[in-house]
């Protein structure tokens, strides 16, 4: 077994090895029309029969006696007691209900009602044959009677029903646990374990427990609700497949998975946050993964932001003006779309789709997407997409679109777009304020090129994207006829040509944006059109691909045993880079709480450093020391903000954007009352705190004394002198004492009463207050002689001032409960 790619296999037992699934599907029937007709005589219900494909599939199948029982019952609207597993059979309780269900089961057994699928014997044979360990995981309590009435009992090592599961607590169906414990007796990993299931919730079960392989037998016709609920591969009978299926999938096949994150059905209920999950990015621009042919509204949102392009308006709420900073929704580079002989455009929210699947390839950061749609008309047409932002060139983005007539022959339109004509409508709260922060500088193009640039209305920011064209059909570029539409901050280029039935015709587009602060000499616009001229989307995709393989062999991390949580690893990794990249090192950027995905949080930058530092730190410390001398560069901001406040020192702000001002609000409209009342949520100073920490932790993985000498030492002198100047000597104890703060539990933000916001002695603000007044006379020995010379000198300390700072840290309060559990804050017990 030790050279297998695989070494189990785990079977569920009806429907899978033994054709019971229609017999208990014959007991349920029976066991609940007879309640509900009981139900009709007693209470006056009407009558509406258990059915096998609305009832028994969807509330039933795979799950526990009674958890089935139950899970019908409330499908009904039914409310009984649950029992006791001894309850008579047909006793008006779950338990009672159940226990009938197995007396009609046993009974159709005993006339001989339990058949075998041949195939499925003939395939755990030759897997025996192969020395693959065999287990049989099942819900069923009769599982054992059932295979010794077969005569295939001996051909499990493991057999875990349920009668084990109650025995040993498990949960049944979909939770995993009852497959966990069969693969732990078989003595292999997870992800070396191959799962069987003909259920939803079995293969739920199989994709929640991490297994190598999830196999739905589609017996019910419902291949395609197994694929959606977390089978890998889906047939309608083992005979279909061989030892060579499986070990291909563990050699070939999941090696892909586990660098991919699949969706395979369209569902806009869920698409903006898959679009986020979706999104394409490399640390200068991210664009999330709306598909090209929709434009913003209440199921898609494309948008694209780029690192650290902020605008501040003003708004008119509630009879007040309120002012907020915003992470811009810039230009909006993906619009693609087709039409047939002139028809409408496609709009996946109006054609009827057929068949749906997109894959981002985390290795690569490419999203690509296959769907397959019918017209009013009947035309069907299979659409291909390719799109990647570069992580080699920060400005480029390219994207590949193929549009195949499958069933009919005629001229297809392709329309490309770059559009500036955007609003801020991402986050839904945000609806009443102010959101036009863009104005049209120009939209021009010619036959196979195009460029818009916009600028900021208030920031003054200008950002341009050209983009380049080529036409192919099938494989052959072509000169198509071309049509060019311009308007106020959008451009589109419509590329049209003959295409026959099974043809494919294929537009290929690269991207160039570029930002005025950017150093670009001629401008955003002229980097922007010569950006596109000299190179392919080959080429990028190319270039990227190297440039993200070089990152992958930094930061990947491999797990053994859980394929689940190394996915998950994977795509965490993935977005932190879309978010942060080496790029992201020439920038004066943070690092925003919502990522370069969205405008949730306006894009603001908290305290999120403090936990993202640290992998940057290893990694790329390059990146990290940029996210903190974004700190550094508006630590004047910060000594503003503290004199604002009467106090001394920096006092950085909860929420940062462009400059390093405060940006939450200190007011709050309640959407309910109407009223107006105070926003406490600045008062979270921990932020500096945390800030402090980071300059440290990079300094200690990195050891880079001349940051430390030049920009991080004067941080922590002014962030150690706000935090001393705020701890106040309280006579009557001795002690020190910090108050008016919110430590990191938000909900808490100040006393029941009280008319101010903030709380005292905050545990975790007093503990870390310490560790920065201790550690700031640290960094002050380890800078060495003329630094410290340099940087007292530019902050003004004095030695009776950093000497009062060990005074504090020896005697600033903590409370804590008499068996020494730590009090949030003053008052919390």
């Amino acid at each position: 077994m030790a050279d297998r790619a695989f070494g189990a296999v785990v079977f569920d037992l009806d429907g899978v090895i033994t054709a019971t699934a229609s017999v208990h599907s014959s007991a349920w029937k029976q066991m609940f029309d007879e309640y509900l007709r009981r139900r009709e005589a007693e209470h006056g219900e009407p009558f509406r029969e258990f059915t096998h494909a609305e009832d028994y599939l969807r509330y039933v199948d795979g799950k526990p006696r009674y958890k089935g029982v139950a899970s019908f019952l409330e499908s009904r609207g039914i409310d009984i007691p649950f029992g006791d597993p001894g309850d008579a059979a047909g006793q008006e309780t779950v338990c009672g209900l159940g226990n009938r269900k197995n007396q009609l089961f046993n009974e159709i057994i005993e006339r001989g009602g339990a058949e075998v699928f041949p195939t499925s014997v003939e395939f755990i044979k030759d897997l025996k044959r192969r020395d693959i360990r065999i287990g049989v995981a099942s819900s069923s309590k009769n599982c054992k009677t059932i295979l010794e009435s077969v005569g295939l009992l001996d051909l499990f090592e493991t057999r875990v029903d349920g009668v084990v599961s109650a025995e040993l607590g498990l949960q049944g169906k979909p939770e995993p646990d009852i497959f966990t414990a069969a693969s732990n007796n078989l003595g292999v990993p997870y992800d070396r374990t191959v799962v069987v299931e003909d259920a939803v919730s079995g293969v739920q079960a199989g994709a929640a427990g991490g297994f190598g392989l999830v196999l739905g037998i589609a017996r019910e016709g419902n291949r395609r609700e197994l694929l959606d609920n977390g089978a890998d591969i889906v047939v309608e009978d083992l005979g279909e497949l061989d030892f060579g299926a499986l070990e291909k999938w563990f050699t070939r096949e999941l090696p892909v998975e586990q660098w991919s994150l699949r969706e395979s059905t369209y569902e806009p209920d869920l698409e903006t946050t898959r679009e986020a999950l979706l999104a394409v990015g490399n640390g200068y621009f991210g664009t999330r993964g709306a598909q090209e042919e929709c434009r913003a509204g209440k199921t898609n949102y494309p948008g694209t932001y780029i690192a650290g392009v902020y605008n501040r308006l003003t708004s008119r709420v509630g009879g007040r003006d309120v002012e907020n900073e915003d992470f811009v929704n810039c230009l909006n580079w993906l619009p693609m779309t087709f039409r047939i002989d002139g028809g409408d455009w496609f709009d996946p929210n109006v054609w009827e789709v057929l068949e749906f699947s997109r894959r981002l390839d985390l290795r690569n950061g490419v999203l690509e997407r296959v769907v397959q749609v019918r017209d009013a008309e009947g035309r069907e047409t299979r659409v291909e997409s390719h799109r990647l932002a570069s992580m080699a060139n920060p400005h480029l983005a390219a994207m590949r679109y193929a549009v195949t007539p499958l069933n009919y022959a005629g001229t297809i339109s392709i329309r490309s777009s770059l559009d500036g004509d955007l609003v801020n409508s991402g986050v839904a709260r945000y609806g009443d304020l102010a959101n036009q922060h863009l104005v049209p500088v120009a939209a021009d193009g010619q036959t196979d090129r195009s460029w818009v640039a916009v600028r900021t209305n208030e920031s003054g920011i200008e950002i341009a994207a050209a983009a380049q064209l080529r036409v192919s059909l099938n494989g052959g570029e072509i000169a198509a006829d071309t049509h060019l539409e311009k308007g106020s901050g959008v451009v589109h280029t419509t590329l049209a040509t003959d295409v026959g039935k099974g043809r494919c015709i294929q537009v290929d587009k690269v991207v160039a944006i570029f930002k005025s602060t950017d150093d670009t000499p001629r401008g955003p616009l002229a980097a922007a059109r010569d950006g596109v001229t000299a190179t392919s989307f080959e080429q990028v995709r190319k270039s990227s691909e190297a440039a993200w393989a070089a990152i992958w062999d930094r930061v990947d991390i491999q797990l053994e045993g859980d394929r689940m949580s190394q996915k998950l690893l994977r795509l965490h990794l993935y977005h932190s880079m879309v978010t942060a990249s080496p790029h992201t090192a020439a920038l004066d950027v943070g690092i925003p709480a919502r990522g370069l995905h969205g405008e949730a949080y306006r894009g603001h930058i908290f305290w999120d450093e403090l936990f993202i530092l640290p992998f940057y730190n290893m990694h790329y410390p390059e990146t990290a020391r940029a996210a903190l001398m974004y700190r550094f560069n508006r630590l004047d901001k910060a000594r503003e903000y503290a004199r604002s406040h009467g106090y001394e020192g920096a006092m950085y702000p909860w929420q940062s954007g462009s400059d390093g001002r405060e940006e939450t609000p200190t007011v709050h409209l309640n959407p309910v009352s109407g009223e107006w009342g105070d926003d406490y949520s600045s008062l979270q100073r921990h932020v500096s705190l945390a800030i402090a920490f980071g300059v440290w932790e990079y300094f200690w993985t990195t050891q880079d004394i001349e940051f430390l000498q030049e920009y991080g030492a004067e941080m922590l002198i002014e962030l150690a002198r706000f935090w001393a100047f705020k701890s106040s000597l309280n006579e009557d104890t001795g002690r020190y004492e910090i108050d008016g703060v919110i430590g990191p539990d938000e909900f808490h933000e100040k006393n029941p009463g009280a008319v101010t916001g903030g709380l005292k002695d905050n545990s975790y603000t007093n503990i870390m207050v310490v560790w920065l007044l201790r550690t700031t006379k640290e960094v002050l020995e380890l800078i060495g002689a003329d630094a410290r010379q340099k940087v007292v000198e530019k902050t003004g300390l004095q030695a009776d001032e950093s000497a009062g700072w060990a005074d504090i840290a020896s005697r600033l309060t903590l409370h804590m409960s008499s068996d020494g559990v730590l009090e949030q804050f003053d008052g919390y017990f």
